[in-house]
């Protein structure tokens, strides 16, 4: 992109590397990160799964430099343009493969959420398997959603600004983290094949009254029983409140790892055991709060447990009102900020805007060109909550208009 030749912005340490790559390859404009865990005695520089995200970035794009310093604790990123799995790029037969390592101690949604945000502004569909022994399908403990959440509450965020055509994501093979929360070998697909000029603008001002709660349980190695006593505990919780609730039951098996160096065929042993719920409540207007629990790595905590407390985590999401959860309103102020040049409105909970991953959003999209954000109260109908104006940068996808 032009904005290639203007000189690097720059950021210290690696809190919100991942937002602030997908800026710079939105916005054309490189990064120079430096401080990245430099103080740190054992694992200075850049992590496993930052590393990976940084593969992904370079098989989707097609012309981006990426510098990283000998200790892995300076990082120059200039982006190129936008390509998706277009032939030549990376893909083989339409489809890019990139595999996780196993000591990935992230779940999959760290790269799914990133990648959805640059695959509107795509030349060519995005189509990405993921696989390898990193892949963890369910949420984790370091604080990542499971696929189904991005499944059923960020990717239907996408259809307000008009996206909404050829988007799916397939979940292949489930996991749970593995030991010490580390690889999973899980498999999941995404597709997403709705390209577009421009975001539209979007208004979103009415939360509603939720109507409908949907889940999935979900285990991988143990005991289908723990999907039953999940649910039950849940709706236990959300049953005296909403009618319309149904939570499909998942059982799959755990996945094999072969041996470490591949000498014995047979030497195979079962890796992301464990189980979880993913919960999604949906308002008459089309406002979708989310929850998502996964049982812990080392054990002792029991089905029920997990089920309640998903179910009150959902109360809790619902509870801060807005129109947008805490879980995509990053995703839609970034597609707001990146729309045309219209101003936005989006009504969000006081405790979600006041968040310290939004008001870093705020500064790294200040940083970026974007205009500052417009903050209001709400009418007395609504007032424990904030009317939010964004006017979009018209960035555009650059792929898209000059093919």
């Amino acid at each position: 992109m032009a904005a290639n030749s203007l000189p690097p912005l720059r950021f210290t340490t690696h809190r919100d590397l991942i937002q602030r790559l997908v800026l710079s390859t939105l916005t054309g404009r490189p990064v120079h990160i430096s401080q990245i865990r430099s103080s740190s005695p054992t694992h200075p520089g850049l992590a496993a799964h930052e590393i990976s995200f940084l593969r992904l970035l370079e098989a989707i794009t097609n012309g981006s430099v990426i510098e990283i310093s000998y200790t892995g604790t300076i990082l120059v990123y200039r982006p190129g343009l936008i390509t998706g799995s277009a032939a030549g790029t990376g893909a083989s037969a339409g489809v890019i493969r990139h595999e996780l390592p196993a000591d990935c101690t992230r779940g999959l949604s760290y790269f799914l959420i990133p990648l959805c945000l640059l695959a509107p502004f795509s030349k060519a569909p995005v189509n990405v398997q993921f696989t390898g022994p990193g892949v963890i399908t369910s949420a984790t403990e370091t604080g990542d959603v499971s696929v189904d959440t991005v499944r059923t509450a960020i990717l239907p965020l996408y259809e307000q600004f008009g996206i909404s055509n050829n988007i799916e994501l397939r979940i292949l093979r489930r996991s749970c983290p593995g030991s010490n929360g580390k690889g999973g070998a899980g498999e999941v697909q995404l597709v997403f094949g709705h390209q577009v000029r421009l975001p539209k603008t979007l208004h979103l001002l009415n939360p509603g009254r939720v109507k409908r709660i949907r889940g999935v349980a979900y285990c991988t190695g143990v005991s289908a029983s723990n999907n039953a006593r999940m649910i039950e505990a849940a709706r236990g919780v959300l049953n005296p409140l909403v009618s319309d609730i149904y939570i499909f039951s998942d059982v799959s098996s755990a996945p094999f790892l072969p041996s470490p160096d591949g000498s014995i065929a047979v030497a195979k042993r079962k890796t992301g055991i464990g189980f979880g719920l993913a919960l999604v409540a949906e308002s008459s207007t089309g406002a979708l709060y989310s929850a998502d629990v996964p049982s812990a790595v080392h054990g002792g905590q029991a089905p029920e447990e997990v089920g309640a407390f998903c179910a009150y985590q959902l109360l809790d999401s619902i509870s801060l009102s807005g129109c947008v959860s805490a879980t995509g309103a990053s995703t839609v102020l970034t597609l707001m900020a990146m729309g045309s040049e219209d101003v936005g409105r989006l009504l969000l909970g006081r405790d979600v805007l006041g968040s310290e991953s939004m008001i870093s959003l705020s500064r790294d999209l200040r940083s970026f060109g974007a205009s500052a954000w417009g903050i209001r109260n709400a009418d007395a109908k609504h007032e424990h909550d904030l009317i939010v104006s964004v006017v979009g940068r018209g960035v555009g996808n650059v792929g898209r208009k000059i093919a």
